[in-house]
């Protein structure tokens, strides 16, 4: 019969020859890439061009005919660009460590698995990676959607030399992650206080006797949950992966729209594409007024301010900055 499917041999012999075909054509992507880098290396250029990377996964998206979701193509693409990258040039990433945490996550869905992921400690030192040439861009967070901004980072632009050369978000889904082998035997959980509160719901339905033991971050939680037969921990996928410890409860977190946005950290600045973000620092004189007219002048020039948030000065008491971030490019007309 016509709708009868073909002998499974036949099927498997023609997905071998297209697998052949497709090594020999990403054999021949990474030969072209590593010809950019040379041209990129005599002319000066970025090696990492997050609008060009835009562009190419939006063209993807264009072409794409099914029934291979989006979603599915650019998981796959970017770990082909990211080869491509690697071909063109060895890129160190500093994040806000240890492995595991949804920084390292932000950085592979930005760079994706070819590059030196680099752990620090904590946010100040992996600026200071990036300032002195230990790493070529940083991964740090600066907001969450339900927590708001991270003060940690807007901290350090005041003092900085890097620029903001993108920015990912990365949706938030929180895991209940043990050892035990049922709910009832776990007594404690070790959790970072962040994401302990956007669980609680779930924790108090599920297990509301247990010890709640303060643990950041989320990755150092699974260490220790990991090591005590009697405790669980709440961290990400990625986490669970990277220290193999079994999920016992998927997307515990109370909100599902949670979401945390990151900037990429580094030296070049990005070309103009006209859907553009510039993120700003500035002060006022302690004086009436002075904050309306300097807000007034994004205003009369006709740009759009999304986000202002105010931080004590570095070198004065009781002074203070604001960070905003507002759309167009820096060199718009």
């Amino acid at each position: 019969m016509e709708n009868d499917p073909r002998p499974l041999e036949a099927i498997r012999v023609d997905i071998d020859n297209l697998d052949a075909e497709m090594v020999r054509l990403l054999s021949r992507r990474i030969e072209l890439t590593q010809e950019v880098g040379r041209v990129k290396g005599r002319d000066g250029r970025p090696f990492f061009t997050p609008e060009r990377e835009r562009a190419i996964y939006e063209k993807l998206a264009e072409i794409n005919p099914g029934p291979m979701t989006t979603t599915q193509l650019r998981a796959i693409f970017r770990e082909i660009v990211s080869a491509g990258r690697a071909a063109e040039k060895h890129m160190v990433i500093a994040y806000w460590g240890p492995p595991g945490t949804y920084t390292h996550l932000a950085g592979i869905q930005t760079f994706g698995s070819s590059v030196e992921f680099v752990p620090y400690d904590n946010i100040p030192d992996t600026f200071a990676a990036v300032e002195r040439g230990n790493a070529d861009y940083g991964i740090v967070p600066v907001e969450n959607s339900l927590a708001g901004v991270v003060p940690q980072t807007l901290d350090q632009f005041p003092t900085t030399s890097v620029k903001l050369c993108a920015e990912t978000y990365v949706p938030i889904h929180h895991h209940l992650v043990s050892v035990a082998d049922s709910l009832d035997k776990i007594e404690r959980i070790y959790a970072f206080e962040q994401p302990f509160s956007q669980c609680k719901n779930w924790i108090r339905a599920n297990l509301p006797n247990a010890e709640i033991i303060d643990s950041a971050p989320t990755a150092k939680a699974a260490q220790r949950a990991k090591m005590d037969p009697e405790s669980a921990a709440i961290c990400n996928r990625l986490a669970a992966e990277i220290i193999g410890i079994p999920i016992v409860a998927e997307h515990i977190e109370d909100n599902p729209n949670n979401r945390t946005r990151f900037l990429v950290l580094g030296f070049n600045e990005p070309a103009k594409t006209g859907r553009d973000k510039t993120s700003v620092m500035f002060n006022v004189r302690n004086r009436p007024g002075e904050l309306v007219k300097a807000l007034k002048a994004f205003n009369d020039n006709g740009v759009n301010l999304t986000t202002i948030e105010s931080r004590p000065a570095p070198r004065a008491t009781f002074e203070y900055m604001f960070y905003a971030d507002c759309d167009g490019h820096r060199h718009d007309d």
